[in-house]
């Protein structure tokens, strides 16, 4: 284990660059420890935000031969059509005409392999890293993200998610305090967070349960008390965040205009601008969901309608990330459970395809312009070239973050699990 990643173990281990001087014993020179210490400060002071991962999933299983991944003029194809990008030599579906411009700042793999193909259990997968089993609750992506890159500033939650599905992101063996927030479509109140009566009747009922805990704390050990369920702590941090005024990130109302309109005027395009809003801030991970994406019919007209919406929010999402200084502190991550067919079945949809599908990520340390591995354009199962598999990108996203994927976090059955099976994919990083 690398003792210069943060890794969980009741708390978090942070190496700074002061640390990391004074760990090496140049400390004990003197006129050393001023430089230090000053060089140190200057870096905490440039380094303005903690990293943060947005990840906008693609319920259903987004079609990589109409999306990131198409092979035009050949049987797969059926006709879609493609368009040139940014990037000689590199082509998208015809839907992702901002993605194709900004393709030089994003990675692109089209050799992704999942070992499910139920929507249920792919899903699990892609969120976790792993396959479901039936004796632990594993954590997701997001969740461990928010567990090792802790911020006590922040009154509201660290993991949100946005529109999600019946399968959102959840704490699992790290607790439920790691579930992700949910919330639908920011244009609508937060729900939960505003006091139905007045302040007066507010404050009573606050006391009158200040007695009703002490009752039940009073003659019981304090394993058994109320400090055991930490009912105490989470009212302190819903009181926190009802009156806290980094709720305005939520509410995307608050933006002007024509950043809103460059968003697209739906509610997954809303949700990409809140979670622009939440990073900055100092949300670890928010989570998009667009759904629709599960074309076993009508395959051509589903995906078009569905990727011009994800082209307009995700470019404007890049884009604004980038105008506001925040693309390098922020993994952008875009994809799904699983992809589709090669071959289209007799309603003209494709069904569910693990053996190769597509990712796009961007920002936080991955490569810029970069295209990895390829699908085969026959109708038949092949093994992509140069495969990467789901528990792979998990362990290079957390690796780009700091977090060591191999440490084994000692579970409340007492079952180590590492936070990631899989092997960090170096190539896909930047300083690579």
């Amino acid at each position: 284990m690398n003792p210069f990643f943060n890794h969980a173990c009741g708390t978090s281990d942070h190496w700074s660059r002061r640390t990391l001087l004074k760990t090496a014993g140049l400390s004990g020179l003197g006129w050393l420890t001023p430089l230090a210490d000053s060089l140190a400060i200057q870096s905490e002071k440039n380094r303005t935000r903690p990293r943060s991962v947005i990840l906008l999933w693609m319920q259903g299983g987004i079609s990589q031969l109409d999306t990131f991944d198409p092979h035009p003029d050949t049987e797969v194809a059926y006709g879609a059509r493609t368009i040139k990008t940014a990037l000689p030599g590199i082509q998208l579906g015809e839907s992702l005409v901002q993605t194709a411009e900004l393709l030089p700042e994003m990675t692109l793999v089209r050799s992704m392999v999942s070992l499910e193909g139920d929507h249920e259990r792919a899903m699990y997968q892609a969120k976790t890293g792993y396959r479901i089993n039936p004796s632990v609750l594993h954590a997701s992506l997001g969740s461990i993200i928010c567990h090792e890159l802790p911020d006590s500033q922040l009154d509201i939650p660290t993991h949100v998610s946005i529109l999600p599905s019946q399968w959102p992101a959840r704490g699992g063996y790290l607790g439920a305090q790691w579930d992700a927030f949910k919330i639908g479509d920011p244009t609508q109140a937060i729900p939960d967070v505003s006091s139905r009566v007045d302040d007066e009747r507010t404050k009573q009922r606050l006391a009158d349960l200040n007695v009703v805990e002490g009752a039940f704390a009073q003659g019981r050990a304090a394993n058994l008390g109320s400090e055991r369920t930490l009912h105490r702590d989470l009212m302190a941090k819903a009181r926190r965040m009802m009156s806290s005024d980094q709720l305005a990130a939520f509410d995307v109302k608050q933006a002007p205009a024509a950043e809103r309109d460059a968003y697209g005027d739906t509610p997954f395009g809303r949700g990409c601008l809140a979670a622009v809003r939440l990073i900055e801030s100092g949300v670890r991970c928010v989570e998009v969901t667009l759904n629709g994406w599960d074309t076993h019919a009508n395959n051509a007209e589903g995906q078009q309608t569905q990727a011009a919406i994800l082209d307009t929010a995700m470019a404007a999402l890049i884009r604004d990330l980038k105008n506001r200084d925040l693309l390098d502190e922020t993994i952008v991550v875009c994809g799904s459970e699983f992809g589709r067919t090669p071959k289209q079945n007799p309603l003209e949809g494709r069904d569910h395809w693990p053996h190769g599908f597509s990712i796009a990520l961007a920002g936080g340390g991955f490569r810029k312009g970069y295209v990895h591995g390829s699908t085969s354009p026959s109708m038949e199962k092949t093994e992509p070239a140069d495969k990467v598999m789901v528990a792979d990108i998990h362990a290079t996203i957390q690796h780009a973050l700091g977090i060591d994927p191999e440490y084994e976090y000692m579970t409340p059955a007492n079952r180590p699990i590492a936070f990631s099976e899989g092997r960090v994919r170096r190539e896909l990083l930047a300083d690579a």
